[in-house]
């Protein structure tokens, strides 16, 4: 899989560089992001081992070469352990997460890509190498398909077999709404692993009331995996925004070769949950918002209902410098959906010559629980986090802590620095 998809990545290079010299002229940014982290954690060798992993993010994108059409793009990322423990199966990892060579046409918007890549649209979330294709289809439509191997089962067995496709038709009327009709296949060792098709909306209506929605059919079962549905609007100085959503943890999780071990038993469940609620924002004066929110979960095979109702304050000062608070409470029949929760966030961008910062940051969340969990009735976590940039902002350092504390874990202190760079230059 490695040396084919290296293959596809030179090839393009190769076919980029290779039209006339007129013609050579690119637009080119490099990302960089350095992340060293530090915790403590038990390992098989020993307690309370510091792990000090640095993580390496690197993102290359040359756009615009030439007339062509033609543009690349890269984004990868390495892991070492420092400290050199046993916490990670293995010392040092990397990926590449994406990789591709992309054409972008004039004519119906065309556009086609080949690589390593990402595909959001419709019911696809997915990573694959492979190819995209997508245009206009004359005034109204437009549709867009890809297959390939689905990036995910490479690292459990061979590519043998291994495949994903599908696609989405939209039909759509400038500024009143977007209708599309999806659906995939994901093959696994030339058995079925996954089949979904799907319908998503997004409706412009009058009065500035917007309406967005989403839903999953499992072909594999014959049922409705997922239902979600939001409203817009704005009545006077209040702004509402309704919602439902309904998953079905058999048909949404799924039990194939393709689902994440991690959702096997909320796969194997049969929970069914509906969830509906609302927000309410209303501006008072200038910098002050209030929100409030209610929920409700409603969980089928548990024969239990819990609701979560909250208030915000939200102070907003110049620039991007926020002052803000929480109170929420959730009343519900289990000892997990019985707690009340308080917030306290800030971030402040404006200080002046005073201290040698560009921003500071804060939130801190605490849940008290009405009945004990594993012993424990509250959890806290606190999050401080500050940086400074450099070299005209090409340059930003960030340095954040955070703690916690809850029933699941005793105590948490982690500690990280990260390093972000950004070059751009036209070549």
């Amino acid at each position: 899989m490695k040396k084919c998809l290296g293959r596809m990545f030179w090839v393009g290079v190769v076919l980029m560089f290779c039209g006339p010299l007129n013609a050579a002229a690119a637009d080119l940014n490099i990302q960089s992001d350095t992340l060293l982290r530090g915790f403590e954690r038990d390992t098989a060798s020993e307690t309370d081992a510091m792990v000090m992993p640095v993580y390496e993010y690197l993102q290359f994108d040359m756009e615009d070469i030439g007339t062509s059409g033609l543009s690349l793009h890269f984004y990868g990322w390495g892991r070492a352990d420092l400290a050199d423990t046993d916490y990670y199966d293995r010392n040092t990892d990397g990926e590449l997460l994406y990789g591709y060579v992309e054409y972008s046409g004039k004519q119906a918007r065309f556009n086609a890509r080949l690589g390593r890549q990402y595909v959001f649209e419709g019911v696809s979330n997915e990573s694959l190498d492979g190819l995209r294709l997508s245009s206009d289809l004359g005034r109204y439509f437009s549709g867009s398909v890809y297959a390939g191997q689905q990036v995910a089962m490479s690292r459990e067995n061979s590519r043998s077999g291994d495949s994903i496709y599908g696609g989405r038709l939209a039909n759509h009327l400038g500024g009143v709404y977007d209708l599309g009709l999806s659906y995939k296949k994901i093959r696994n060792d030339s058995s079925d692993a996954e089949e979904v098709s799907g319908i998503d909306l997004a409706a412009y209506l009058p009065y500035n009331i917007n309406l967005h929605g989403f839903s999953s059919y499992n072909m594999v079962s014959d049922e409705w995996a997922e239902h979600s549905y939001e409203l817009s609007a704005s009545i006077a100085m209040v702004s509402i925004r309704p919602y439902f959503q309904q998953f079905q943890y058999n048909d949404y999780f799924g039990t194939g070769d393709n689902s994440s071990r991690l959702f096997r038993a909320l796969a194997a469940s049969g929970q069914e949950l509906t969830i509906v609620g609302t927000d309410l924002s209303l501006p008072v004066g200038d910098s002050l918002l209030l929100v409030g929110k209610a929920k409700n979960y409603d969980y089928k095979r548990l024969y239990d209902t819990a609701q979560y109702l909250a208030a915000q304050l939200i102070f907003s000062g110049e620039g991007m410098s926020q002052l803000g608070g929480e109170f929420g409470t959730m009343l519900g029949d289990t000892a997990q959906n019985e707690y009340y929760l308080l917030r306290l966030f800030t971030y402040c961008d404006q200080l002046g010559e005073s201290l040698p910062l560009d921003f500071i940051s804060g939130d801190l969340v605490y849940v008290g629980y009405d009945q004990p969990i594993n012993g424990e009735d509250s959890s806290l976590f606190l999050s401080l986090g500050t940086g400074k940039k450099f070299m005209d902002d090409a340059l930003e350092l960030k340095l954040s802590a955070d703690y916690s504390s809850d029933p699941y874990f005793d105590k948490d202190l982690r500690g990280m620095l990260t390093a972000s760079y950004n070059f751009s230059t036209s070549l």
